[in-house]
C-alpha cells in the first residue's frame, strides 16, 4: 500500500500534537485564572476517565467498529468539547477568566474521556496496519511513533510563542503575558486539531479488519472483557502492577512543571529566560523522548522489557532529583539535564510497554490489552499520583499572585524517592528471562 508509513506517521504527530497543546501548560492558565488549586483535578480527571474509557473503546474496537473509525469517532468528540471549552473562556471576554467553572470542568471531562482511549486505539491501529501489511512492529513502529513526539513539541513551542491581545491582533513573542501558555487559547489549539484528526482518520487511514471469531464464546469473552485475563499470568499481573505504581509518575511533571518553573518568576529569577518561557524549556523533555524511541528496538532487542522498564524508573529519579536541585538561573543545567532524562523515562516505560503487551497478549484482543495498560498507567496510577502529588506540593507550596511559590526543593525530593522505592521492588520482584528473538 503506498505510503502507509506516512499515513501512520500524520496520525501519530497529530495524535500528540492535540495533546501538546495543553498538558503541560494548563496548569499555568489556572494559575491565571484563580483556579491553580484545581490542578490536581483537571490531571486526575485524565487519569479517573483512563479507569474505564479505554477498555470500553477497546471493547468496541475489538468487536463492532474498526479500530481507526473508533479513533474518529473519539477525536471528533473530543475535539468538539475542547472547542466548547476554549468558547467559554472566549465569551468572558477577557483571557485570564472562565464564566463558569462547573460547565467548563464538564465539558473538559467529556473531551478528555473520549481522547484518552486514543492513546492506546491509535497504537492499536498502527500495529494492525504494520502487521497486516508485512511489516515487523519492533523495528517499524518507533520511527512512526518519534512523529507523535514532534507533534506534541510543535504545539508547545506554538502555545509558548504564540499571543492574541483582546482587540484580536495575533503575534509572537517570548515574554509577552498574552501568549497562549497564559490563555485559554491553548485549548482552542487543541480542539482544532483533534476536530482534523478525526476528518483524517475517516477519508486516509487504512481499514484495521476486526477479527472474527466463529468459536462459542462466554458471555465476558463477548464482551471482550477476556483482557481481564492476563491478571492470571503472574508475569503480566506484576506488569500491569508495576505499569500502575510508574504511571503514578506521568502526571506529575505534566501538571506542576510549568507552574514550578514559572513560580520563578515571583522570585529573584524573574528576569531569566528559563522562568518566562517554562512551556518552551519543558519542550526539551519531548525533544529527548523523540530521540529516545528511536533507541527502543535496540535496547529491547538487547536488554529485555525488565532492564528497559528498570531504566525508566531509575531515570525518573534524576528527573525529580534534578528539578528539586535546580534553578532557572545558576542551576539551569540541572533543568535541562532533567528534561533530557524525561526521555528514557517516559519513553523506556510507555512506548515499551505497548510493544510488550503487543508481543504478549493474543491478537483477537490486542485493542483490549492496551486499554489494559492505560487503566494501569494513565487511569489509575496516574490518577492516585496526581492526587497524593497535590497534596504533597499543597503541603509545602501556595499560590501568591499567581506564582506557586514555597519549598519546592522537598516536594521535587520527595517524588524522587518515591521512584526509586519503586525501582527497587520492581527489580527484586519482577522476573522475566529475556528472549531476544521474541522482544
Amino acid at each position: 500500500m503506498p505510503h502507509l508509513k506516512s499515513r501512520l506517521i500524520v496520525m501519530n504527530f497529530l495524535q500528540f500534537a492535540i495533546w501538546g497543546a495543553y498538558l503541560t501548560c494548563i496548569g499555568n492558565y489556572l494559575g491565571a485564572a484563580q483556579l491553580g488549586h484545581l490542578i490536581p483535578w483537571f490531571y486526575a480527571i485524565q487519569g479517573i476517565v483512563s479507569i474505564f474509557m479505554p477498555a470500553i473503546v477497546g471493547i468496541i474496537a475489538d468487536k463492532l467498529i474498526q479500530p481507526q473509525r473508533m479513533l474518529g469517532i473519539c477525536h471528533l468528540i473530543a475535539g468538539i468539547f475542547m472547542t466548547s471549552c476554549w468558547y467559554l473562556g472566549y465569551s468572558a471576554g477577557q483571557l485570564a477568566e472562565i464564566p463558569d467553572a462547573t460547565i467548563m470542568v464538564t465539558f473538559y471531562t467529556i473531551s478528555v474521556a473520549f481522547y484518552m482511549p486514543t492513546l492506546a486505539l491509535s497504537n492499536t491501529v498502527a500495529f494492525s496496519t504494520l502487521r497486516n501489511n508485512g511489516y515487523d512492529t519492533i523495528k517499524a513502529f518507533p520511527p512512526i511513533r518519534v512523529f507523535g513526539t514532534i507533534g506534541f513539541i510543535a504545539t508547545m513551542w506554538f502555545v509558548n510563542c504564540a499571543t492574541w491581545s483582546h482587540d484580536g491582533h495575533f503575534s509572537f513573542s517570548l515574554d509577552s503575558e498574552l501568549r497562549f501558555q497564559y490563555t485559554y487559547m491553548q485549548l482552542l489549539v487543541s480542539g482544532i486539531l483533534g476536530i482534523l484528526l478525526a476528518i483524517y482518520c475517516f477519508i486516509a487511514l487504512p481499514d484495521c479488519p476486526i477479527i472474527k471469531n466463529t468459536e462459542k464464546k462466554s458471555l465476558s469473552e463477548s464482551l471482550g472483557l477476556n483482557a481481564f485475563k492476563l491478571f492470571k499470568s503472574h508475569k503480566m499481573a506484576l506488569f500491569f502492577i508495576f505499569s500502575m505504581l510508574l504511571g503514578m509518575s506521568l502526571q506529575v511533571t505534566n501538571g506542576y512543571a510549568t507552574p514550578f518553573i514559572t513560580s520563578f518568576k515571583g522570585t529573584g529569577y524573574a528576569d531569566t529566560f528559563g522562568a518566562n518561557n517554562a512551556t518552551l524549556l519543558t519542550s526539551l523533555s519531548q525533544i529527548s523522548e523523540a530521540l529516545c524511541i528511536l533507541l527502543i528496538p535496540f535496547f529491547l532487542q538487547r536488554f529485555g522489557i525488565k532492564k528497559v522498564m528498570l531504566i525508566a524508573m531509575i531515570a525518573w529519579v534524576f528527573r525529580f532529583g534534578l528539578f528539586g536541585l535546580g534553578n532557572p538561573g545558576s542551576g539551569v543545567w540541572m533543568f535541562i539535564l532533567s528534561m533530557i532524562v524525561y526521555g528514557v523515562a517516559f519513553d523506556f516505560f510507555n512506548v515499551s510497554g505497548a510493544l510488550f503487551v503487543e508481543k504478549e497478549t493474543d491478537r483477537s484482543i490486542q485493542a483490549s490489552a492496551q486499554g489494559m495498560f492505560m487503566l494501569m498507567t494513565n487511569g489509575i496510577g496516574a490518577t492516585v499520583g496526581t492526587l497524593i502529588a497535590g497534596k504533597v506540593v499543597d503541603h509545602f507550596c501556595k499560590w501568591q499572585n499567581g506564582y506557586l511559590l514555597g519549598d519546592w526543593q522537598s516536594t521535587w525530593l520527595i517524588f524522587a524517592a518515591y521512584a526509586l522505592a519503586v525501582a527497587i521492588m520492581f527489580a527484586l520482584l519482577f522476573k522475566y528471562k529475556h528472549q531476544p528473538e521474541k522482544i
